[in-house]
């Protein structure tokens, strides 16, 4: 190597621990500076004398260590590292990562440093295939994490599966190549902002009577969250559901459809992307009434009248942002989803059936997406895993548009979707 890498080696408390000396040798061999941080855990199954004599430098694990930062040294140290490599990487490690917690050395260094991150999971095997994990692994991935394996084959624990943390050559091989920073890409949407509205909109008819739909606002939920991993800036707007806000995300709360209207348009200026996500009430009551209606006669009507068309309108705006619809049918997905990508002039549309068991209140969906010259179909699957891959294809699409080449020029190409 013409010039050295600097590599934080975060070692977990996991067993494979007992691999980084090994690890560690593998890295300077490949011309690296290697400064080993552990974890309270990893102590436990590796000593710091053993690292530091094959790494050549003090072993850091205490965040409070006074001299250490007496210079506020975990910031000088953050600044120091061309790459931060942990390996093993435990499930309770991954879960700080995904959720942003700091809670010693190693994590707070993982959040105060610009360098790339590059995890090598190792776990028992029931553990990496944890919905839990897995949801973490994808934020991660969404957010440029690089994840090196796990490999399959058998496990400390006298068990044989996907879980063994990577040979250490191997994970050396990986880190010191010349591509490793152009491998670990920043966050796709990191600097833009996303505007997603969600859940249902509830019309009035008088004061304990409303007209709306099943939507649990879970889809939009999930995007939101799969938004922020992958580095934007996110508002919600949501309509009336009973859900948690996620972390780090602008929450707006709104009920009825001229609320979200106004809501959207309030806050537009400056969003980059704008999917909207919510299941908005086409009518709503003419007048609602002050009191509550009394039954008194057999038969009764209500007069509906259109209620704004917010997709539509944000489609209207000039330099407007890249905007994404949803289409719920019950029949006729795909004609009714290219027929609404047309007129509102969209750049993708999200088409997928409901009906009974299907689309609301489900935690999985599978979906259809079209675009001008494209489109991609999703099998069934969880709502959290589907929402990054949405959000994966909605940022590739947003950027081709953003390069050379103007929107109208994209949409002389729809007629390519028909054929």
């Amino acid at each position: 190597m013409a010039e050295s890498k600097k590599i934080i080696l975060g070692i977990a408390g996991g067993i494979a621990a007992y691999k980084t000396p090994e690890l560690v040798r593998r890295l300077r061999e490949r011309g690296a500076e290697v400064q080993v941080v552990m974890t309270r855990s990893a102590e436990e199954f590796v000593t710091g004398t053993t690292l530091q004599a094959v790494s050549g430098l003090p072993v850091r694990s205490n965040l409070w260590d006074k001299d250490a930062e007496a210079a506020m040294g975990h910031i000088e140290l953050a600044r120091w590292a061309d790459l931060v490599l942990i390996a093993p990487a435990t499930a309770e490690i991954m879960s700080r990562l995904a959720s942003g917690a700091a809670p010693d050395l190693l994590t707070t260094l993982c959040l105060a440093t610009h360098a790339p991150l590059v995890i090598a999971p190792a776990m028992n095997h029931v553990m990496w295939s944890n919905p839990a994990v897995q949801a973490n692994r994808q934020v991660l991935e969404a957010r440029g994490v690089r994840i090196l394996g796990p490999d399959r084959g058998d496990q400390a624990c006298g068990e044989t599966g996907e879980g063994r943390m990577v040979e250490p050559d191997a994970i050396a091989a990986a880190v010191t190549g010349p591509t490793i920073v152009a491998d670990v890409e920043r966050p796709p949407l990191i600097g833009r902002k996303v505007m997603i509205t969600a859940g249902p909109t509830r019309e009035a008819i008088d004061p304990v009577r409303y007209i709306s739909n099943r939507s649990s606002g879970k889809m939009a939920y999930a995007m939101a969250r799969a938004a922020a991993a992958a580095g934007a800036e996110v508002v919600l707007i949501s309509g009336p559901v009973e859900l948690t806000t996620p972390d780090g995300i602008q929450r707006v709360d709104v009920e009825s459809a001229r609320e979200m209207f106004a809501a959207t348009h309030e806050r537009i200026d400056n969003i980059d992307i704008f999917i909207a996500a919510a299941a908005v009430a086409d009518y709503c009551a003419e007048s609602v009434q002050e009191n509550k209606i009394k039954k008194t006669e057999a038969r009764m009507s209500i007069e509906l009248v259109r209620t704004p068309d917010i997709l539509a309108s944000v489609a209207e705006l000039e330099n407007g942002p890249f905007t994404v619809g949803f289409a719920a049918e019950t029949e006729n997905l795909r004609e009714y989803a290219i027929s609404k990508l047309e007129k509102k002039n969209l750049d993708m549309i999200v088409a997928n059936q409901v009906g009974r068991n299907r689309g609301f209140d489900s935690d999985d969906n599978k979906v259809d997406v079209f675009w001008t010259a494209g489109e991609q179909s999703f099998p069934m699957m969880p709502k959290t895993e589907l929402a990054v891959a949405l959000i994966k294809l909605i940022g590739e699409r947003y950027l081709e548009r953003s390069a050379p080449g103007t929107r109208g020029e994209l949409a002389d190409r729809a007629r390519i979707i028909h054929e």
